[in-house]
């Protein structure tokens, strides 16, 4: 079997960001690719906040006036905290050095962003097809083999590399036992789209707003078409609790934010139509071997809280490309040595962010946001970390250790409080069974 005939140079599956991503990479330098998504778009999905540090890539891609086009320009963040009765304001431009390249980003619906990666890949000369499922990977030493359904029939496809851009459903990683809970964080989330919602004014009006609440965190992200995405992040026992139909628990999750459900008062649900998902954080225990790698969140997912999905797939997308390289091009140490480099990488995007994530319910964090300082650029250091400016030579880990340390001396400062947040916090992620899926439950009024 290991000698027949290729069908393709790379074998890329899912046509989410990450996926479309690599596979235009990949085509744009020659390579034979096919893209293979199980679904047709456009479809739905949620994450519709990105950070400045995509429209780089976006640029790199060609498709940055597109995105542009359907995009609610966001220039910045707001933090609501119900013991607060002020608003915290974070703005990109006073991101480390002002930098203009990370002044602003986009919110957009992801049926269309996501569309239009996916046309581009096809504009580039990659084979994209949607319908297609691949079920399993079988690996030699030339190659792969994917078994694949599309509609009824069943297929196979020989390729000399596979990308996993399955998302959460994790392909290759479920197959080989590779995926690992977060110890230390666990969430769900619950949401839908309103009209008619109340934006923040001028310049500040597509910016996404960050509520805190009992049961841990809103977010608010204004779309271009008028609407408004919100959603409850929460505690998983929080959503296993309901007990009434999701439209009517998702009104009363609204209610336990004053300030947000003020802006929601002459609001309309879009189609009544209410989703919940569990967000369970995971991380696959390596990004990939001889022939195949993992991109997006088919290696990892972290909760949503700093919008960071999106960028975090993309920028994976391009610091795959030289493993594919060495690999088809290059000898086995080379090959090796770049595996090494995109793990190091692949790990770093989740793991700088979950520090921030695993913290964001304590009141010593809350304290920080909403009293933000800018000693020793700290302010800036970590809008830079908010801006994706991670992964470049930004010099802005010494302010982040800054920061970081001025959360353990708050912490100190106010140890009751925090220390009994710490405890509801270790109780709040405790496992009450997993829930497969994006869009897993789906409820109309």
């Amino acid at each position: 079997m290991s000698a027949a005939p290729f069908d393709c140079d790379v074998l890329v599956i899912g046509g989410g960001p990450a996926g479309s991503t690599i596979a235009t990479l990949l085509a744009m330098q020659g390579r034979v690719v096919r893209l293979l998504e199980k679904d047709a778009h456009p479809r739905f999905h949620i994450g519709e906040s990105l950070l400045p540090a995509n429209v780089r890539l976006l640029e790199e891609l060609g498709v940055r006036e597109q995105i542009e086009r359907i995009g609610m320009r966001k220039f910045g963040i707001e933090f609501v905290s119900p013991q607060h009765e002020h608003h915290a304001f974070f703005d990109f431009a006073d991101v480390w050095d002002h930098n203009p390249g990370l002044s602003m980003a986009w919110q957009v619906r992801r049926s269309e962003f996501d569309q239009i990666l996916f046309r581009r890949a096809g504009e580039v000369g990659v084979q994209a097809s949607e319908g297609w499922r691949v079920t399993r990977v079988e690996f030699d030493a030339d190659g792969a083999w994917a078994h694949c359904m599309h509609g009824e029939q069943a297929s196979k496809l020989r390729a000399r590399f596979v990308v996993d851009a399955s998302g959460r459903d994790t392909l290759l990683a479920s197959q080989f036992d590779l995926k690992r809970r977060n110890p230390i964080h666990n969430s769900a989330a619950l949401f839908g789209h309103f009209r008619n919602a109340e934006r923040l004014g001028g310049r500040l009006e597509g910016n996404i707003s960050i509520f805190w609440f009992a049961h841990g965190w809103f977010w608010f992200i204004p779309l271009a078409d008028g609407t408004t995405s919100v959603g409850a992040v929460c505690w998983p026992y929080y959503l296993k609790s309901r007990e009434k139909p999701l439209p009517e628990f998702f009104a009363d999750t609204l209610a336990l934010a004053p300030k947000l459900a003020a802006r929601l008062r002459g609001a309309e649900l879009v189609d009544g139509r209410v989703y919940a998902t569990g967000n369970y954080s995971y991380a696959a225990a390596s990004s990939s071997a001889d022939r195949y790698l993992m991109v997006g969140d088919a290696y990892a997912f972290v909760d949503p809280v700093f919008s960071s999905g999106v960028y975090l797939a993309m920028a994976s997308a391009f610091a795959a490309l030289p493993v594919v390289q060495a690999t088809l091009d290059a000898g086995p140490a080379a090959a090796a040595a770049e595996r090494r480099r995109f793990d190091a990488h692949m790990r770093k995007g989740p793991r700088e962010f979950t520090w921030f994530i695993v913290r964001m319910t304590n009141p010593a964090m809350r304290r920080l946001f909403m009293y933000s300082s800018n000693m020793l650029r700290s302010k800036e250091a970590v809008l830079g970390l908010l801006a994706g400016d991670i992964f470049g030579k930004t010099p802005i880990w010494r302010a982040l250790r800054c920061f970081k340390g001025m959360y353990y001396l708050t912490s100190l400062l106010i140890l009751p409080r925090a220390w009994k947040a710490w405890r509801e916090h270790r109780v709040s992620i405790r496992d009450v069974g997993e829930t497969k899926g994006e869009n897993v439950l789906v409820q109309r009024r």
